[in-house]
């Protein structure tokens, strides 16, 4: 079920997951905006009443002092908002990548690497919160900063409103000019650290081998080329960032300097820029203020830049193809007489070239014990994976109890199906959550039961707190951890037990304990197991050879 998404696939899903946050934040960052302009403008009625003379209301000098508090209360919120969208992004935007986790099929986990995936969970997804929260809100706000600033000022003097236009934009080119230079001197020192970082262990590693080719000097200057490849790369960064903060001063000074010189001039000119002595004084705080948003501003646009990659690989992995989700069935099981188990001319491949199994049939009556046997690569896990509905056979029909494998809803399945692994996946969690699997149709008193079963009920109340205990490698014998996915198998007291070369990696004496537990837990339920050799099964058992072309058993 293809599902076709267009790259702002991500940015509706902001928008939806966090859309009162937004307008919050927005109306935040426009009050801070606006509670902003207003100190400088009471600063010039302060001085414009000291010049005439006037005394100064203590009103007066209330607000200013109020507003200067407002100001820096709201530009603390709107920190603290756009946090608080960020967290909410991350945390939305993690959420419908675990909804869209769930609804891959399993060929997408065979075909991509799962560091990729996790990298999407974790790098690309902190990556928007920085789009959002270093990126287009911040230069939102920076932005509405400017503009106010030039619009305030084109309206205290038309003259000095020419002259920001003017001197703006070109201090913004040179900013962004400065900014590539020194991300690209930081980028370049990364790497001469990143290469002293990985130098040091290989010397070490390699130690000996250095001292018999005599290659001491060797390494020792390869050591110094790359420290001297981060000093002159830390070197420019470092002259970038000193030279830029004295052009600033400049510029601003000498912006400054025109204004009060044009004032000052006779004529239009002093029209053009005629202000008082309170309206120089607003004004020269304002120039002060436009020149930092102007300076953040490069940097959020190199921050979304940056952080446009990180959102198509989360679009591209929102618009995989998802498995068609099965329903809840009322679909009445078959009777005890009817098959548990069907494959019905079943054909199947990974791909279109390769066929694993062809015109495959056998059917499993309720409460048999069937092996299935063949050289590796024949087929024989392929054959578990369509039992468990995780993929769809290209042809024929695969049938549990009557309904189609893949159409049996995940919620059912593992109250159908105990799966035995050759080797245990520990969780994040207790011992007992280790058997439950954080399921909570999975009792406590089944969580005992199950491990009275196999045999482990003493082993975990020895442990510091029992059930309790977190659980560890250092916790258990490899042979109590193939106890223990026994134990986490049976559990929800399926009806289908798959056990999967289960016995492959212990010892014989081991074997024997695992064996004499699977035969308690089998006691009941259909099993279907998995050997490469046929010697090793309980007599009593059917085989069912995989690998032949035509199999019909």
């Amino acid at each position: 079920m293809k599902h076709k998404k267009s790259l702002g696939t991500v940015l509706r899903l902001v928008v939806a997951t966090s859309t009162a946050t937004s307008v919050f934040t927005i109306l935040v960052i426009v009050l801070a905006v606006i509670t902003a302009l207003f100190p400088p403008l009471i600063l010039e009625r302060v001085v414009n009443n000291l010049t005439t003379g006037r005394g100064i209301r203590i009103s007066l000098a209330l607000s200013y002092l109020g507003f200067i508090a407002l100001s820096g209360l709201l530009e603390s919120g709107q920190n603290v908002m756009i946090t608080v969208f960020g967290q909410k992004v991350t945390h939305g935007l993690r959420s419908a990548l675990c909804v869209k986790l769930h609804r891959l099929p399993a060929a997408y986990f065979t075909s991509h690497e799962a560091g990729k995936i996790a990298s999407c969970f974790v790098n690309d997804v902190d990556t928007v919160d920085s789009l959002f929260t270093d990126g287009i809100i911040s230069m939102f706000a920076d932005g509405c900063k400017v503009v106010s600033i030039l619009v305030v000022i084109f309206y205290k003097s038309t003259g000095l409103g020419f002259l920001m236009l003017l001197v703006t934009p070109l201090l913004f080119t040179m900013t962004r000019l400065f900014q590539k230079r020194m991300l690209s001197a930081q980028f370049e020192n990364r790497v001469a650290v990143s290469k002293v970082n990985n130098h040091v262990p290989e010397t070490i590693r390699n130690i000996r081998m250095i001292h018999v080719l005599l290659r001491e000097q060797y390494m020792e200057q390869r050591y110094d080329d790359y420290i001297s490849e981060s000093y002159r790369a830390t070197d420019k960064s470092n002259l970038y960032d000193s030279i830029y903060s004295p052009i600033v001063i400049f510029v601003r000074s000498c912006v400054i300097a025109v204004m009060m010189v044009c004032a000052a001039m006779g004529g239009g000119i002093r029209e053009f820029f005629g202000i008082s002595v309170g309206t120089a004084v607003a004004v020269i705080a304002y120039v002060g203020q436009v020149f930092e948003p102007l300076e953040s501003l490069g940097m959020e646009i190199q921050n979304i830049q940056s952080a446009v990659a990180g959102v198509k690989r989360i679009d591209e992995f929102l618009a995989e193809p998802e498995r068609e989700m099965p329903k809840n069935s009322n679909a009445k099981k078959g009777s005890d007489a009817a098959p548990i188990v069907r494959f019905d001319h079943v054909r199947f491949g990974y791909d279109d070239n390769n066929d694993v199994l062809q015109n495959l049939s056998f059917t499993v009556s309720r409460g048999e014990a069937v092996t299935f046997v063949g050289r590796t690569g024949a087929g024989k896990s392929t054959v578990f994976r369509l039992l468990l509905g995780l993929y769809r056979p290209l042809e024929g029909r695969v049938l549990i109890e009557g309904l189609g494998a893949s159409d049996i809803p995940d919620e059912k399945k593992r109250h159908l199906f105990g799966y035995v692994e050759q080797s245990f996946h520990l969780v994040e969690g207790t011992v007992a959550e280790q058997i439950s699997l954080f399921d909570p149709a999975v009792g406590r008193e089944q969580v005992e039961s199950a491990a009275k079963l196999v045999g482990l009920h003493d082993s975990i109340l020895a442990l510091p707190d029992g059930y309790d205990t977190p659980a560890s490698e250092a916790a258990f014998s490899q042979g109590q951890f193939q106890l223990l996915s026994i134990a986490r198998a049976v559990a929800a007291s399926p009806e289908i037990l798959l056990l999967d070369e289960i016995t492959a990696n212990l010892d014989s004496n081991t074997e024997c304990h695992v064996l004499d537990a699977l035969e308690r837990a089998a006691k009941g339920r259909t099993v279907l197991s998995i050997s490469h050799r046929l010697q090793e099964h309980v007599n009593g058992q059917r085989i069912i050879q995989i690998g032949a072309s035509d199999v019909a058993v």
